[in-house]
């Protein structure tokens, strides 16, 4: 079923425990620092009963009951497609970018999937369980977000020999489940309704069966669960000031597991270090996807702030300025290029879906995290100083200040003094404001760190067919390729 933006609100007032600022949240959709996430998800939740957006946002399953577009296992070409274009209405709908809505995270446990035959074999209890979380995901419409990074503790030693509970671990087995206790870093946990929660990087003890191996499907208000979150970058900025962070901010959060019980059916892998390793090799071969798809629109929003400005001042004529807008456009069109390659060199996975074309996939999302704090300084270069000199908004309205201001800030018939202070204002928050600079750091956090990327570009990428090439250009022998 398809829920609505109302029943996306109700089903967050379950008593959850979620602290801010150190005070504990009565309600979770009217506290400041969530209200605007919570509006968002339920705008996206109601789109899909929307006429104009339904065939976009919802396909008709078996029974015809209207489904999620990003909750159906891609299972052809086009079921990918219909992915891109659900993430590309979103932000045209919003008019701002968002990375945790659910779509990104559902791809883990299609993961899991790929890998039942190693999970059946500790227990094929697991890859059942796996088949009802992913049938749950998608017939319930649930919000699912993915705990990930634990706070580690000391890396230089193993998890045994420090505090056990920095990393997330069972601490018994009951028969209706197991205990788990520890904590997990989580962005926009307070406002989904689960998590899947799975292993970081790391040795899991050296143990051939560890406790700490673990991965399960969460409830956000399991008993024994609390959710304490960063500050908010929204609450007390001014929307005329700061009109993406006073809107987009997606709070992250630490999610600490104080004996928290996990059902049996929700425990997807458990002391089993090869699935961990698995999930970590190939946590990111789907939902790397709709990550890399905000990433061009993320593009897009830099190359129409440097553009106006540009056009603003009379500069978009200089071929200095040209270039410059130039290598922002590659810098788009390659993560476009890599989104539509990877799509039609799509490959079957051992569960027999489609994902995207792996060794392309994961070398868009390279290049789009690489460059992504270059390009932000090309936009800063492009919109000039004034982002970071300009006067807010209540200045341009005061009656002693705002003449003066309205007098500087009017560069021309159609960019009067407002325009600009709304161009100036959007590009500051999009690449220099506090807000701005979380984001570059968030996806070392969220899409893993660079050495991660291209890791996955080198377990992935055919070096076959190079190898092939120079052997037969060269004129080497063939036991050069059984070296």
């Amino acid at each position: 079923m398809l829920l609505t933006g109302n029943q996306y609100v109700e089903s967050l007032r379950d008593d959850r425990e979620v602290y801010v600022d150190g005070e504990r949240v009565k309600d979770v959709p009217s506290h400041p620092a969530f209200q605007h996430s919570v509006a968002w998800r339920a705008r996206i939740y109601d789109m899909a009963h929307e006429e104009r957006y339904r065939n976009v946002m919802s396909y008709a399953d078996a029974d015809g009951t209207l489904q999620a577009i990003p909750n159906r296992p891609p299972r052809s070409k086009d079921d990918w497609r219909a992915k891109r274009q659900w993430v590309e209405t979103v932000l045209d709908d919003l008019n701002g970018i968002v990375l945790r809505v659910g779509d990104e995270t559902v791809g883990s446990l299609w993961s899991l999937l790929d890998g039942r035959k190693l999970l059946d074999e500790v227990d094929p209890r697991f890859g059942r369980n796996i088949e009802l979380q992913v049938e749950r995901a998608r017939a319930l419409d649930l919000m699912t977000v993915s705990a990930n990074t634990d706070p580690k503790g000391d890396r230089s030693r193993r998890p045994q020999d420090q505090d056990p509970d920095m990393l997330l671990h069972v601490v018994k087995e009951t028969d209706a489940g197991i205990i788990v206790r520890g904590a997990k870093y989580e962005t926009a946990a307070p406002y989904a309704h689960q998590a899947f929660v799975k292993p970081t990087i790391a040795n899991w003890g050296d143990e051939k069966l560890s406790d700490y191996a673990l991965g399960f499907v969460c409830a956000m208000n399991a008993p024994g669960l609390k959710h304490i979150c960063r500050a908010s970058h929204a609450v007390g900025r001014n929307p005329e000031d700061y009109p993406i962070a006073s809107r987009f901010d997606e709070l992250d959060t630490l999610i600490v597991f104080d004996d928290v019980l996990v059902p049996w059916e929700q425990v997807l892998f458990y002391r089993h270090t090869r699935a961990a390793a698995f999930i970590r090799g190939m946590l990111h071969r789907y939902t790397g996807y709709p990550f890399l798809a905000r990433m061009q629109r993320f593009a897009d929003m830099m190359i129409g702030a440097a553009l106006h400005n540009a056009r603003q001042t009379g500069l978009d004529k200089q071929q200095a300025v040209r270039e410059k807008l130039a290598t922002l456009a590659c810098y788009r069109e390659s993560i476009n290029a890599f989104l539509t390659a990877a799509v039609e060199e799509g490959q079957t996975s051992e569960a027999g879906l489609v994902m995207p074309h792996q060794s392309l996939l994961y070398s868009g999302r390279t290049v789009a995290c690489a460059k992504l704090p270059e390009m932000m300084h090309l936009t800063r270069e492009l919109c000039g100083g004034q982002i970071c000199v300009t006067p807010d908004a209540a200045s341009f309205r005061s009656p002693e200040t705002g003449p003066w201001l309205e007098k500087f800030y009017s560069v021309s018939d159609s960019w009067q003094a407002e325009d600009r202070r709304k161009l100036l204002a959007f590009a500051r928050d999009l690449v220099n404001s506090g807000h701005a600079g979380h984001r570059v750091t968030f996806h070392l956090f969220a899409q893993s760190p660079p050495f991660a990327h291209l890791n996955a570009v080198f377990q992935t990428f055919d070096w076959s067919e190079p190898l092939e090439f120079v052997k037969n250009a060269a004129g080497l022998s063939d036991r050069v390729m059984k070296s």
